[in-house]
């Protein structure tokens, strides 16, 4: 699998951090776990294949993980790069995201779903299990962030397995949902002292990365209160394994 962070950071304006999006290039062919609404940009940007795109994956309804989609639909249907495409686009989250869609689409007369190829909405719920793209096993728990909140474990044919947690706070169901591994892209908000319960500092990020000894850990979703840290080497502090800082343009094989 390769993996490239489109956006590492938050909600709040930053000059290299934008905001969550990230890149899965598997054996079945390509997911996007999560579009802000930089999203769009940032996969011409770093010069991928977002024509092609196979299928999109929605953790949960704040406005930095899903901003992009509408744009990106709305940019799809007369995009002179889509007319040719034939292969369905498959968007999944959890209970909500069509009607969402739908009042978005409704609001002006967007015609998000009048596209070249067909598009395909799928809600999955917390414990499903499902093949989100050729030979790529998804499986979702709920975690604490907002009633939809889904993390996904994903597992390639070829054993690789990857969990993405989106945003979260802590979670004991996330502890045996991530365990052993090849790489945890897990949320990072807070350096220490945070604000709210329903995100993670480096703390319990690192107790979550003791527990579970993944491959690799990458950390983001990035606040301010990162800049000017050396976020890898306050993890090693707290964790042996390897931490990574993400940023955005980080490319990863695994």
């Amino acid at each position: 699998m390769k993996l490239i962070v489109l956006g590492s950071g938050t909600s709040l304006p930053h000059p290299r951090r934008t905001s969550a999006a990230y890149w899965l290039q598997s054996e079945g062919g390509s997911l996007l776990l999560d579009m802000s609404a930089d999203a769009p940009h940032r996969m011409a940007q770093e010069q991928l294949d977002w024509v092609n795109l196979d299928a999109i994956w929605i953790s949960h309804f704040h406005l930095d993980h899903l901003g992009g989609l509408a744009p990106f639909l709305f940019g799809t249907r007369s995009a002179p790069q889509t007319q040719q495409r034939h292969k369905r686009l498959g968007i999944f989250g959890g209970a909500g995201l069509k009607a969402l869609l739908e009042t978005i689409d409704q609001a002006n007369d967007y015609r998000l779903f009048k596209q070249p190829f067909p598009v395909e909405i799928i809600e999955v719920a917390s414990r499903s299990e499902f093949e989100i793209l050729p030979g790529l096993i998804a499986r979702t728990i709920s975690t604490p962030h907002t009633k939809e909140s889904l993390a996904i474990r994903l597992t390639e044919k070829s054993g690789t397995v990857i969990v993405y947690t989106s945003d979260t706070g802590y979670s004991d169901e996330l502890l045996e949902f991530a365990r052993g591994i090849d790489l945890l892209l897990m949320e990072c908000s807070f350096y220490k002292n945070k604000p709210v319960k329903a995100h993670l500092e480096l703390k319990e990020a690192m107790q979550i990365a003791q527990i579970c000894n993944p491959q690799k850990l990458v950390l983001s979703h990035l606040y301010f209160e990162w800049d000017g840290i050396d976020l890898a080497a306050e993890a090693r502090k707290l964790w042996s394994g390897e931490t990574i800082e993400a940023f955005d343009g980080l490319r990863l094989e695994f």
